[in-house]
């Protein structure tokens, strides 16, 4: 439940995925880019059932074995509310596809088959298709049969098929619909028309060919989700890649948190079900006609006047072409803001690392790598070509744990020096260090971030990455790589004095809390005193409550907030002088920036940690300082455009509700407002 004090954190994280929803009801934005932002929602929500629910029943068994409820109060309040939210949505995202996205659909000749018959002028070619291509991936499983064992996996859809056997008595048959096989659409063209088919309605069109001279009395979609926390005890000493891998294995055989199923079952039925597969303790909901949504991300129309127009990402020129990027460096910072600038000055920066024989030393951390990374290329040719390359892989990166082990495993194979970080501490830090021979010293260059350097991601989230060769920044850097080369729990705050980076588990929360201290001061001396903070999740009570008092004392703190916010904004003596955006728009606001007025004299600090328990507590994260007055004064241009959106912001209010902002009949839609303004100085 929500306190007078703080949102509980899964009813905020739904807000924003109600917000998501909202974005694929806006008439305003390109058809098919709704029905992405749809199968943005449905892959949210699924998350949130696999991560959070189970979290979310568990302390409901607390209560309930403590004897806090009474017998008819099946739900705890939380549970009550959650599923109250869900269900809303689920009924308003049923509204938005069937009743404006589908019949936009017909408008443009693009005909979505939803719970309807398939027409005969296609269903040769659906059949034909069939046949040749989905009949050899189906393996019907008769519940009935002595002997027969089935586990459902993980978010997989299967057809609880009811035939009529030769006693006369229902029998219960599992189809999968092998959707990881073949494509969730079938797509038959006719003339300027385009008929699209869901592989589920395919198989239930063609069940006859499956069960022979028997009757089908009904088909029913179905899936179970389930718990993907993964166990690696804290002081696990051993191989933590191969723990890490046994415990993937067995992810998708986790507690089953929810049985999703069509209506229409008949509860014998569906009871008989829960007992087949042992469901009895997951949450069961009924829900549409079609489950994972999230596959109509992949909606086959081609159309590109459906979709946004596009920007393509501005090529950052730089100064002297002469020069290797490492001395334009030396020279002058340089900020990078992906996805409106294009990545390919990270990509020049390892690979030029890679090549330049004064490099002698490359250090990275990577947190969630792209499948096909040229990061990744780049550091595996440095180590071939006789560089001293260090790469700490965050191997517990919920979801991209297996593709991150294969990739230390090439690397290591390379030659390069992998470590994995304490099974009981996540390196979320987004940081590069390159050493370098110039003649008698060593130079060094740095790299840090708000986001993981991954060349996919940075299409769509929106980051700042700083490439500078700062002495202190850098010196300190080194530090903190060598400690985590060490793979050891932080323990001790006073282990490393960090002056220049804010790092969590030694200085970061103390570093915020003075700051946000001095605005205090200030504000009670009667000087100006202002913060400004952008961050994707907002819940760690200590730094909550600081913000409290900062506005209580007269600071005015504007803060933007993508996802989860627990601070409770415009609350009479608590928070009346906080206000809180969310910003939804084409790509995922995603950049860490907090900026101090301090009097006058700003201070600036971006990096990789928002303020939620895990990165306070649990995590290594770094926030920088930026030093270069154009860089800060770029950074606050970007800041003071989102601040000032009216489009695609929204306002979150004391009741978690989110509001949207007026206008005078001008409209200011930051993102492409920052495009614009980026375009604009790289003239």
């Amino acid at each position: 439940m929500q306190s007078e004090t703080f949102f509980d954190r899964d009813l905020s994280w739904l807000s924003f995925n109600g917000r998501v929803l909202e974005e694929a009801g806006k008439n305003n934005v390109p058809l098919l880019e709704r029905i992405k932002f749809l199968s943005i929602y449905s892959s949210n929500l699924d998350e949130f059932y696999r991560v959070r629910m189970p979290a979310v029943m568990a302390l409901e068994k607390i209560h309930h074995s403590k004897g806090e409820h009474k017998k008819e109060q099946a739900k705890s309040a939380l549970l009550y509310q959650i599923n109250n939210t869900i269900n809303e949505q689920q009924e308003r995202f049923g509204a938005i596809f069937t009743t404006e996205l589908l019949p936009l659909l017909k408008e443009k000749n693009i005909h979505l088959l939803y719970n309807e018959p398939i027409p005969d002028n296609i269903r040769a070619d659906v059949t034909d298709y069939f046949n040749t291509q989905v009949m050899a991936f189906l393996q019907p499983v008769y519940l009935s049969i002595s002997g027969v064992k089935f586990f459902p996996e993980n978010n997989k859809i299967y057809l609880l098929t009811v035939v009529e056997n030769e006693r006369g008595y229902d029998e219960l048959v599992i189809i999968n619909i092998p959707s990881d096989n073949l494509p969730r659409f079938f797509t038959v063209q006719r003339g300027n028309e385009q008929f699209v088919v869901f592989l589920d309605d395919i198989i239930k069109d063609n069940l006859s060919a499956i069960f022979k001279h028997t009757v089908v009395k009904g088909c029913y979609s179905f899936k179970i989700t389930r718990d993907a926390e993964l166990e690696v005890a804290d002081d696990y000493e051993g191989d933590v890649a191969r723990k890490i891998e046994e415990q993937l294995s067995k992810r998708d055989f986790g507690l089953a948190t929810r049985l999703l199923h069509e209506p229409g079952i008949e509860n014998g039925h569906l009871q008989l079900l829960i007992m087949a597969l042992k469901l009895q303790n997951a949450m069961v909901v009924q829900g549409g006609c079609y489950h994972n949504l999230k596959d109509l991300g992949s909606f086959p129309a081609k159309d590109a006047s459906l979709s946004y127009d596009k920007w393509p990402a501005i090529s950052v020129k730089q100064g002297n072409g002469t020069l290797s990027l490492f001395e334009q460096i030396e020279q002058k910072d340089i900020i990078l803001h992906p996805p409106y600038q294009s990545y390919d000055l990270v990509l020049r920066f390892f690979n030029e690392a890679a090549v330049n024989p004064a490099v002698t030393e490359i250090y990275v951390t990577l947190y969630r790598i792209a499948s096909d990374s040229r990061i990744g290329n780049a550091l595996v040719s440095a180590a071939k070509n006789g560089k001293k390359v260090s790469v700490l892989v965050e191997l517990k990166a919920r979801f991209d744990e297996a593709n991150n082990i294969r990739w230390s495993k090439r690397m290591k194979a390379a030659g390069v020096k992998i470590i994995y970080s304490a099974t009981t501490l996540k390196v979320h830090a987004k940081i590069a260090l390159v050493k370098r021979k110039k003649g008698n010293r060593i130079a060094y260059t740095g790299l840090l971030a708000t986001g993981n350097m991954n060349e996919s991601t940075a299409r769509f989230y929106t980051d700042h990455i700083l490439f500078t060769a700062h002495p202190d920044i850098l010196r300190e850097m080194e530090l903190l790589f060598i400690f985590l080369g060490h793979r050891k729990k932080a323990g001790n705050p006073g282990l490393i004095n960090f002056n220049q980076l804010l790092v969590a588990q030694f200085n970061l929360q103390q570093r915020f809390l003075q700051m946000i201290d001095r605005e205090i001061e200030n504000a009670r001396q009667g000087k100006e005193a202002a913060i400004t903070i952008k961050m994707n999740n907002l819940e760690e009570k200590v730094l909550i409550n600081k913000l409290y008092d900062a506005s209580k004392a007269g600071v005015k703190v504007r803060m933007i907030v993508r996802s989860i916010c627990c601070l409770r904004p415009g609350m009479p003596g608590l928070s009346e002088n906080i206000s809180i955006l969310r910003i939804v728009d084409r790509y995922l606001e995603h950049g860490r920036i907090f900026l101090f007025h301090n009097n006058g004299a700003s201070e600036l600090y971006m990096g990789s940690a928002d303020w939620m328990n895990r990165n306070i507590y649990r995590r290594i994260e770094v926030c920088f300082p930026v030093y270069d007055e154009a860089i800060k004064k770029q950074i606050i241009e970007i800041l003071q455009l989102q601040l000032q959106d009216n489009g695609q912001a929204v306002a979150i209010d004391e009741h978690l509700n989110n509001v949207p902002l007026p206008n005078d009949g001008t409209v200011l839609c930051s993102q492409k407002a920052i495009y614009n303004l980026l375009s604009a100085q790289q003239m």
